[in-house]
C-alpha cells in the first residue's frame, strides 16, 4: 500500500483546504484510511478517520463540524475537507492505512507530509 498526500497550502483563518489522498495497492478497499498532523515538538495526533466501506467516522474533538473526511474508492482517494480553519491547524498533515479505526494509531503506511500553514 502506498499514499500520496497532497492539497496543504497557505490560507487565512476563515478558510477553507481540502486534503488528497491517493491510495495505490490492492488493499485500498479494506483498509481504513485516516488523517494525522504534527508540529514542531509536538507528537503526531489523530486528526479523522474513515472506515474501508466509507460508513465510520471518527475525529480529533477540536475538528468536529469543521473538518469532514470521505473517500471515493472509484478513485482510491481519501479527503479531507477543512473549514474554518484556525491558525492552530497549521501542521504537517499525513494520510495512514490501517486494518480498521481501530487500530489506526497503529498504522504501517504513511504519505510524505503536506504542509497546512493557517494565517491569522
Amino acid at each position: 500500500v502506498q499514499l500520496q498526500a497532497s492539497g496543504g497550502g497557505l490560507v487565512e483563518a476563515g478558510g477553507s483546504l481540502r486534503l488528497s489522498c491517493v491510495v495505490s495497492g490492492r488493499a485500498y478497499k479494506v483498509y481504513a484510511t485516516g488523517w494525522f498532523r504534527q508540529t514542531p515538538g509536538r507528537e503526531r495526533e489523530f486528526v479523522a478517520g474513515i472506515n474501508a466501506g466509507g460508513v465510520v467516522t471518527n475525529y480529533l474533538d477540536s475538528v468536529k463540524g469543521r473538518f469532514t473526511i470521505s473517500r471515493d474508492n472509484a478513485k482510491s482517494t481519501v479527503y479531507l475537507e477543512m473549514n474554518s480553519l484556525k491558525p492552530e491547524d497549521t501542521a504537517v498533515y499525513y494520510c495512514a492505512g490501517a486494518p480498521s479505526l481501530a487500530r489506526m494509531n497503529f498504522a504501517a503506511y504513511w504519505s510524505q507530509g503536506t504542509l497546512v500553514t493557517v494565517s491569522s
